[in-house]
């Protein structure tokens, strides 16, 4: 009699054990395929991941080794003779001509007083503060730069007496108060690529209601060194800051967040002078792949002079986002390979029970002739036929127990994520990355609006809440191929039993 035939009579016959084994058999496919969907969704959000955050690499000056070569000096080093090389745009721009550049931005920064047609935002104390920087001045202890101070074009310089905070960019949206959402455009447009060696301004809100300013509109500014030379700059657009200004900011007015001006690095550049034409404070590249970072520092270092410059690297969105998703990948491969083991172990004590229960329909067969490979191979059969009862039951609901897995595990992962973060955070308002206050990769960034370049990481976390959890045929494949391998090893350590059992010993006890 054929071992197909007998399989599938036995099963009708019986209906109890049949049930057992395909409730069994279900189960643990449905779990088996939620883990798969779990971790195959995973894998897609890590993939969408490289190409939505991307990385960041800042090319700044080398404040290490300038710092190095005054202390290496055999003489006690003037204070004032500490100076940081400018950034090159030339050597800016070949970086950025290197593959894996997702987009770019330049970093300029400056100060300005104000001009005719615009009043900056002030505090009651700005009078103590504008007679204390007087003060200082004729002490010789003004932070403004001179000759032989080596201020380098740095944002410190001649800042003291200054009104506004100038912040020259190549693209606004790059600047992380923006990327970020600490700050946001309300009226007009962002400072691009085409506000290059314009007089174009993004101003703050709040200081355009002050003095009755609107997009299009013009306001004159001058030097903060020189009061002769005078710049008229137009209003591109206006921006909204949650950012609040901390002490410093109300006895200085360009530390105040409102008193940021936003133009073209070009702008930021002209009010340095001429020694800071060509040149940029640094540059900030976002790459396409941060699996790649590595390789593009090695490649980028070929073009700078490291004595002078340095690349600084930063894929914190990228790993704050692939953390929680590798965890989950992690804990359903576990899933998938805990289930398994599980359910060769279950259907092998099952069919080790029912064994037990068919000696004697096996030594029949046995006596009658029947070899014991294809006593094995109905066996198998029964529980193949299991097996695809219940893969059907399971493709159909394996995908909704995929989901609340899913969105459970993701939900933990990204609360884990969120408490370390929040528990690294550095006190009173200190950058935990890189333990100073306000400070971004680019070496310069002060309270008040300057910001660093680069993607923010708190915006990008966002896209890890939930997952897309859905049942692909590839799963359904793999679930069918893990169902048929449970299968054999079930039946194949149940099976030693049967290989020992001997007909005539079965038939006469």
């Amino acid at each position: 009699m054929n071992f197909i035939k007998r399989a599938l009579l036995s099963m009708k016959a019986k209906k109890g054990r049949t049930f057992l084994l395909c409730a069994v058999f279900t189960a643990i496919l449905i779990f088996v395929l939620a883990g798969l969907t779990i971790q195959s969704a995973a894998l897609t959000a890590t993939e969408n991941a490289k190409k939505s955050v991307g990385a960041t690499v800042t090319l700044s000056a080398n404040r290490e080794k300038a710092m190095q070569k005054s202390q290496d000096s055999d003489e006690r080093p003037d204070p004032g003779s500490f100076s940081l090389t400018p950034v090159s745009i030339e050597d800016a721009e070949k970086i950025a001509a290197l593959d894996n550049v997702k987009s770019y931005s330049f970093l300029s920064s400056s100060s300005a007083s104000a001009g005719d047609g615009i009043t900056p935002i002030s505090s009651d104390t700005d009078d103590t503060s504008s007679s204390e920087s007087t003060s200082e001045k004729d002490s010789g202890m003004s932070q403004g730069k001179s000759p032989d101070q080596g201020g380098g074009g740095g944002p410190m310089g001649s800042m003291t007496q200054s009104d506004f905070q100038v912040s020259g960019v190549l693209d606004l949206s790059m600047l992380s108060d923006f990327s970020e959402g600490t700050a946001k455009i309300t009226s007009g447009e962002a400072i691009s690529e085409a506000d290059k060696d314009t007089n174009n301004v993004v101003i703050e809100q709040s200081l355009a209601e002050a003095n009755e300013l609107k997009v299009g509109d013009t306001f004159k500014i001058t030097d903060s060194e020189d009061e002769t030379k005078t710049y008229e700059l137009v209003i591109k657009g206006i921006y909204e800051t949650s950012e609040n200004g901390d002490s410093m900011g109300m006895r200085f007015n360009f530390l105040n967040p409102a008193n940021t001006l936003y133009t073209s690095y070009t702008f930021a550049n002209t009010l340095k002078g001429d020694d800071a034409k060509g040149t940029i404070d640094s540059a900030s590249y976002t790459l396409a792949d941060p699996k790649e970072m590595d390789s593009f520092v090695k490649s980028a270092e070929k073009l700078i002079d490291t004595d002078s410059f340095s690349l600084q690297t930063n894929d914190q969105a990228y790993q704050q986002m692939l953390q929680p998703l590798n965890n989950v990948a992690s804990f359903a491969k576990n899933i998938v390979i805990l289930v398994a083991a599980a359910g060769v172990i279950i259907l092998t004590l099952i069919v080790m029970m029912t064994i037990r229960e068919r000696r004697f329909e096996i030594g029949v067969l046995l006596s009658m002739g029947e070899s014991r490979f294809k006593v094995v191979l109905q066996f198998f059969s029964e529980m193949i036929v299991c097996m695809l009862f219940a893969l059907v039951i399971a493709g159909f609901s394996g995908n909704i127990v995929g989901n609340v897995v899913g969105e459970q595990l993701i939900n933990q992962q990204t609360s884990a994520n969120s408490n370390n973060a929040s528990d690294q955070k550095a006190p009173d308002g200190m950058n935990a990355e890189n333990g100073q206050k306000g400070r971004g990769p680019g070496g310069g960034g002060m309270q008040g609006g300057m910001g660093s370049l680069g993607a923010s990481s708190q915006e990008n976390a966002q896209a890890i809440k939930e997952l897309n959890i859905s049942v692909k045929p590839a799963e359904i494949a793999t679930l069918a191929g893990l169902g048929l391998l449970i299968s054999f090893f079930s039946i194949l350590l149940s099976s030693v039993g049967i290989l020992r059992l001997q007909p005539k010993k079965i038939l006469t006890t």
